[in-house]
């Protein structure tokens, strides 16, 4: 990746001598490499067999979970948060490991209306929960740096599974705690 990152400054016509850039391909590429370390990280080491059973059968939320990922189309970030909720059916799983699988998700090319449903489709198969529900806002750097080139827009999707898709009720419980 370092030899490829010296050929893309190169091309755009800069010195890779210049004092500034001499380091800047292997920085570039150690950059690349952590902010899409999501292919490398495997569910069962994310979850590491913390699910725990619960009589719980009430909605759990974990919101305002930060996350940032490459936009797939023009490898620029989205910046955001993403809330997350599930009903359980028997077990529930660790919170810390819930902002971990939005991680490994997000720390992958993607577009923001896969990512919701990866993290809500893996939750539901760890868990076997009843229904989740997960919501993410974000800024997306491909529309403020160029293109439209607008500040302001924050784009919002859902991914809304089991009883959070077939009762309006809890989807309006979960919506309403959001606020």
């Amino acid at each position: 990746m370092k030899e490829q990152y010296a050929k893309i400054i190169e091309a755009i016509g800069e010195d890779l001598n210049r004092p500034g850039l001499v380091d800047t391909p292997a920085r570039a590429a150690k950059a690349f490499a952590f902010l899409t370390e999501g292919y490398e990280r495997k569910l069962d080491d994310v979850i590491n067999d913390a699910l725990f059973p619960s009589d719980s059968n009430e909605m759990v939320i974990v919101k305002d979970i930060e996350l940032y990922s490459l936009c797939e189309h023009h490898l620029l970030p989205f910046v955001g948060k993403c809330h997350v909720a599930y009903i359980p059916d028997g077990k529930v799983l660790g919170l810390s490991k819930i902002a971990r699988v939005v991680d490994m998700y997000a720390r992958r090319l993607q577009i923001q209306e896969n990512l919701a449903t990866q993290i809500a489709r893996t939750i539901e198969e760890v868990t076997g929960a009843l229904g989740v529900g997960v919501i993410i806002e974000a800024k997306h750097m491909c529309m403020m740096m160029r293109g439209v080139e607008k500040q302001n827009p924050v784009m919002k999707t859902s991914a809304m599974l089991g009883v959070f898709r077939s009762s309006q009720t809890t989807r309006q419980e979960f919506l309403s705690l959001l606020q």
